[in-house]
């Protein structure tokens, strides 16, 4: 297994762990949420990291990282709510939601995998503002994709973009813990 494959995997067992409990905690409330709620949380998430980059400091004490993480999350159960069509008030199984969340994150790898050997690595010599926007720039390609009803004419769709969107937001983790970008 690659250097990148075990730390991919590192920061995806955080963002699993914490997203399994806080699914214990509050069940499956985000099988509500449509597809635009789901681009917002993401968006908030990404400004909040464009403006803690900008000003250097956090007044309500959660950094950086934690962004990040919610990032993934999110990006996962837009991926889970794609999968299963209408958002509806839903009390899925944690076994249940445990295997789409890992469906989705495999469709991350599939293509980390494939980007990683195509483009080099090229991530590793990236900012971590320049993941903050390319999260934006996708985020602002999804919102345009679901005012066409969801329809591209040469593009790729929504999936290819949360997809993107956790894998620049696992490097951005990798690139923290090997201390080459601030928490």
């Amino acid at each position: 297994m690659s250097k990148t494959s075990v730390q991919y995997q590192t920061q995806v067992n955080i963002c699993r762990e914490i997203f399994l409990a806080k699914t214990k905690d509050y069940g499956t409330s985000w099988r509500v949420l449509r597809p635009i709620s789901i681009v917002d949380q993401i968006f908030i998430k990404a400004q909040r990291i464009r403006t803690l980059q900008e000003v250097g400091t956090s007044k309500v004490g959660e950094g950086i990282t934690g962004e990040f993480i919610g990032i993934v999350n999110y990006g996962i159960i837009g991926l889970i709510q794609l999968s299963l069509g209408d958002t509806i008030v839903e009390d899925m199984s944690h076994d249940s939601v445990q295997i789409l969340y890992e469906q989705s994150l495999q469709l991350a790898i599939n293509t980390m995998d494939k980007k990683n050997h195509d483009y080099g690595e090229a991530w590793r010599d990236m900012s971590q503002e320049s993941f903050a926007d390319l999260i934006l720039v996708k985020l602002l390609r999804i919102r345009q994709i679901l005012q066409n009803d969801g329809k591209t004419l040469i593009s790729e769709g929504i999936d290819a973009n949360y997809v993107d969107i956790i894998n620049y937001a696992v490097f951005a983790l990798i690139l923290i813990e090997e201390g080459k970008h601030r928490a």
